[in-house]
């Protein structure tokens, strides 16, 4: 699953992509954005790093599947 976080006073979007569900990933932002763990979002992707990010400064949280790369030509 493909987690995009805007972050303010960033240019660039944070991508996690996370093998955590939609409704488990909902549920930590949530939390952080009402003050639970000191106010820090924090993920682990699929490779096992960890991302955390200040809740206070998240813009937008977009939440979807992973998108597969495409390879090979597509008919017009």
């Amino acid at each position: 699953m493909e987690v995009k976080i805007g972050v303010a006073d960033s240019p660039r979007e944070v991508l996690v992509v996370s093998d955590q569900t939609p409704d488990e990933v909902e549920k930590l932002v949530r939390d952080a954005l009402n003050g639970a763990n000191d106010g820090i979002l924090s993920l682990v992707d699929e490779k096992g790093r960890k991302v955390i990010v200040q809740a206070s400064k998240i813009s937008y949280v977009d939440i979807g599947p992973a998108t597969a790369g495409r390879v090979g030509f597509a008919a017009i």
